[in-house]
């Protein structure tokens, strides 16, 4: 059963203590028991210290270990609120304001924290999207001079995926690419949609590869009508993420951090009709305790972006 505060009222009754909030995170991390992260083990007795005793190897184990909270130096309760809050926000959130509202002393330790987040906002092994799809490019970064066409310096490109459905816009995938060469847009559409599905784009070159790769590949064409769109679900998801950029994050997004970004926009858009904010926090939390460590070298020196 999900179970996840309604109010912000509730979440400080439910999370009031740091038992609470590791109780919270043992029943998402092992929602079937415990198992032992180093011997899958599934008998353990809990220590005075809150660590849990594997009966097979002896190994003691933190209910936060091998999850994003590890080495955390701040209480649980505090990364709960900061959850909350980025999650209650319907744009987000910037470091510089999470930092105000949890009181935290140091700008860096919220930037980081929103980062770490940002991470654990893709799930595990998602699915592909499928059905009716439309696939496009976009370029964001600031206004620099460069080349006409699918090229741009100083600026990054992004490929839009968006299940049309209709006239609405389903599901969608952000991807940061290096290029939009063939090589580089077949890559990232085989990571973000099944085979079979049919695929609407433009008739970039780019894209000529997609019907031997297993899709149902369309191109679009003008039919020369004033004001005619081709893409407009990509298009809408284009200037909807521009627009939050701009908003949320005053553009000022690095484009080694993008990606990250990226990742963020898709959580709350491919939610956006939820009701309730608190199973988006229920979501966040769940995907945080199904992550790796993040170490903090590697958010501030990622690895370079590329298409794999």
């Amino acid at each position: 059963m999900e179970a996840y505060p309604r109010s912000v009222m509730e979440l400080e009754r439910l999370f009031s203590t740091e038992e609470d909030c590791r109780q919270y995170l043992y029943c998402l991390r092992w929602p079937n028991g415990f198992i032992c992260p180093k011997c899958q083990g599934k008998d353990a007795w809990q220590t005075q210290r809150g660590l849990y005793l594997c009966h097979s190897c002896r190994q003691q184990i933190s209910v936060t270990a091998g999850t994003i909270f590890q080495d955390s130096r701040l209480p649980l309760a505090l990364w709960f609120r900061a959850m909350w809050y980025v999650t209650s926000q319907k744009n987000g959130a910037s470091a510089l304001t999470l930092k105000r509202i949890l009181g935290l002393k140091s700008y860096q330790t919220a930037w980081v924290w929103l980062h770490k987040l940002r991470r654990a906002m893709v799930r595990p092994g998602r699915d592909r999207l499928n059905g009716v799809i439309e696939i496009d490019e976009t370029y964001v970064g600031g206004e620099k001079i460069g080349k006409r066409g699918r090229g741009a310096l100083g600026k990054a490109l992004i490929m839009i995926v968006a299940e049309n459905d209709g006239e609405k816009i389903g599901r969608i995938r952000l991807k940061q690419i290096t290029d939009a060469s063939g090589e580089s847009l077949e890559s990232a559409v085989k990571q973000s949609v099944e085979t079979g599905s049919k695929v609407y784009t433009d008739g970039w070159n780019g894209y000529n590869g997609l019907r031997i790769l297993g899709y149902d590949h369309e191109i679009v064409r003008s039919s020369a009508k004033v004001g005619e769109d081709l893409l407009p679900q990509c298009h809408r998801v284009a200037s909807l993420l521009k627009r939050w950029l701009l908003g949320t994050h005053q553009g000022a997004v690095r484009h080694q951090h993008l990606a990250y970004y990226l990742d963020e926009f898709t959580f709350r858009f491919n939610r956006r009709t939820s009701a309730s904010r608190g199973k988006l926090f229920y979501r966040l939390v769940q995907q945080a305790v199904q992550i790796d460590p993040i170490p903090y070298k590697m958010i501030i020196k990622p690895q370079d972006v590329g298409c794999g």
